[in-house]
């Protein structure tokens, strides 16, 4: 795994062993940021980053400036593991918060540009992020929210789908708020 953002391009970032994830791959990441680049200028907006891993989705926004970042996971691990990565890679622009993602969802005040979930591609739930975000008006006006997922799971016929990319095993849906 790597940054391929501007600040600290190129460094590799090796999570520990014992952590079951799947980190987006360089590919599917690289494609994504260069679309969300078409829309955002970075150091505007702000962030969340759902399911987030070894944080691999939010050092790659912090890289590229993103000021108001915010990281849920709920595996204790990967919070410390983030953590200390933010603080090697002197990222002090985001914080990680450890909380069930769809908790964090519903107790949320904040509004963001982008919301990013990626939560594991069996995951039962999927639906009910999308859910959440739009009840609970958690976009900006113009904001996406962008569900990283596996072939098999669904998502045009949502309220606000905008498109699907396909990255060789990894989909991301994209919806926009345009309230």
């Amino acid at each position: 795994m790597r940054i391929i953002g501007v600040i600290n391009k190129k460094r590799k970032i090796k999570p520990p062993s014992n952590l079951d994830l799947r980190p987006t791959t360089d590919v599917a990441k690289e494609s994504i940021f260069n679309i969300i680049s078409n829309d955002f200028e970075y150091e505007y907006i702000t962030v969340l980053d759902l399911f987030a891993g070894t944080g691999n989705i939010s050092y790659e926004f912090a890289s590229r400036g993103v000021n108001n970042l915010y990281a849920v996971e709920i595996n204790n691990k990967c919070v410390q593991f983030i953590r200390k990565q933010a603080r090697e890679l002197s990222y002090n622009n985001f914080k990680v918060i450890r909380d069930d993602a769809l908790h964090f969802l519903s107790i949320c005040k904040i509004n963001f540009d982008i919301i990013f979930a990626d939560p594991p591609f069996d995951y039962k739930k999927t639906n009910f992020i999308h859910k959440n975000v739009f009840e609970n008006q958690l976009l900006k006006e113009n904001g996406w929210l962008i569900i990283e997922h596996g072939k098999e799971t669904n998502l045009d016929q949502l309220e606000g789908f905008y498109e699907k990319r396909k990255y060789g095993k990894v989909n991301f849906s994209i919806f926009k708020n345009n309230f």
